[in-house]
């Protein structure tokens, strides 16, 4: 009971969160959703406000009322302190580096990380003098023996991009919280519904917004979301990096938001019931899904996750080239296209090889990553089950 005799309000589950933060309908004439405020230029009242930056928006890159409604939205959705909103799911990584390092620092990052956030490392934080240690993302807290007196944070992802491994996140933030790093953590895959990531003791929280929030493949948009020690920095990064997401991009990425629960509780199910099809068929090797009781990490997902999304990768028995691109040309339903998380289904070849360093990727067969959408599933099996046909045609 609260001093008023009242009882405090009863918390919201995160389907409600994503449905009701950061709307002010009362605000704004009884309109339910924010409008979108295109500006560069804010005028002030008085040349005392102008010189004391005195009221809540001075300038169109630092805050609209547009990204405000977003950033709160997030923030809350997440359980962090302050979201700080991107250009895009790539610039959210790199501002959340860099809003911690300098020029002598060391860094640790998962070997399965997203491809480009490698890149960033390897040639950017190298130029600026940050050197970069790759780890096993199976490390656990045996992290504590590759950290240096100049290591100021640990990066993490999981599911690892493209291979699917979980990390035991919580053992390595007792690690980091022992050493007094920072713990990033990009948490694309889960979104903020699926993993609760400043639960599990991770610092920043970064989102590739242009997938699952936005949800429907129209705009670029990344999220960064920092508990109270941390948000200080990355607000101070975004500010002086000229960091801005776009007007119409930031509306369309609220406009996302309201339906997450929704049509991430359908690419789970399509999903998984996709997934434990592929695991029977002749074709497929392995299917690295961390839902399904066969993957190695199983036990690690049911533990720290609440849920799995539409994103998965399966590896192929031995086949040519040809012959997987036989399969992959004809298909009706899957595009093959970059980024996922929207509404339609995508399918991609990869390989790691070339880009792991701590760790080795050892298939024997070409894999494939897909996302299952939310087209009906016996349509998305029909149109792969013609695929495997005409792989098995071409082998």
């Amino acid at each position: 009971m609260s001093s008023s005799g009242k009882k405090p309000p009863r918390p919201h589950a995160p389907a409600t969160k994503v449905v009701h933060s950061g709307r002010a309908p009362h605000d704004n004439f009884g309109f339910v959703n924010p409008p979108v405020y295109r500006g560069s230029t804010v005028l002030f009242p008085t040349a005392e406000k102008l010189w004391k930056r005195d009221q809540l928006y001075t300038y169109g890159r630092s805050s609209t009322p547009t990204v405000r409604s977003l950033e709160e939205a997030i923030a809350e959705v997440e359980g962090g302190a302050a979201t700080a909103l991107t250009a895009s799911g790539y610039q959210a990584v790199s501002t959340a580096i860099l809003a911690f390092v300098k020029s002598g620092d060391h860094i640790l990052m998962v070997d399965s990380v997203y491809q480009p956030t490698r890149k960033f490392c390897d040639y950017m934080l190298a130029k600026l003098g940050v050197e970069t240690t790759y780890y096993d993302p199976l490390i656990g807290a045996g992290i504590a023996d590759l950290i240096r007196p100049n290591t100021r944070i640990i990066f993490t992802e999981s599911p690892g991009s493209q291979t699917f491994e979980v990390q035991d996140i919580p053992a390595i933030a007792r690690v980091a919280r022992e050493r007094d790093l920072w713990l990033l953590m990009d948490n694309t895959w889960a979104s903020p519904l699926y993993f609760r990531p400043f639960d599990h003791g991770v610092d920043v929280s970064i989102q590739a917004a242009t997938k699952y929030i936005v949800g429907h493949a129209d705009a670029m948009l990344g999220a960064i979301t920092s508990n109270a020690r941390a948000a200080k920095h990355v607000a101070l990064a975004k500010e002086q990096l000229g960091v801005c997401p776009g007007s119409e991009e930031t509306f369309l990425g609220m406009r996302g938001l309201r339906t997450l629960a929704t049509r991430l509780a359908q690419h789970q199910r399509s999903g998984l019931e996709i997934a434990r099809w592929l695991e029977g068929r002749p074709e497929v090797a392995r299917v690295l899904h961390p839902g399904l009781p066969s993957h190695p990490q199983h036990a690690l997902w049911k533990r720290d996750f609440l849920g799995a999304t539409g994103l998965f990768s399966i590896v192929l028995k031995p086949a040519s080239d040809k012959a997987v691109a036989a399969m992959l040309d004809g298909l009706q339903l899957f595009g093959m296209g970059f980024s996922w998380g929207g509404y339609e289904s995508l399918i991609i070849p990869f390989d790691p090889k070339p880009y792991r360093t701590a760790t080795k990727w050892t298939a024997d067969g070409p894999a494939l990553r897909l996302h299952i959408g939310l087209e009906d599933v016996d349509d998305l099996r029909a149109d792969l089950e013609a695929g495997f046909e005409r792989l098995d045609a071409a082998k």
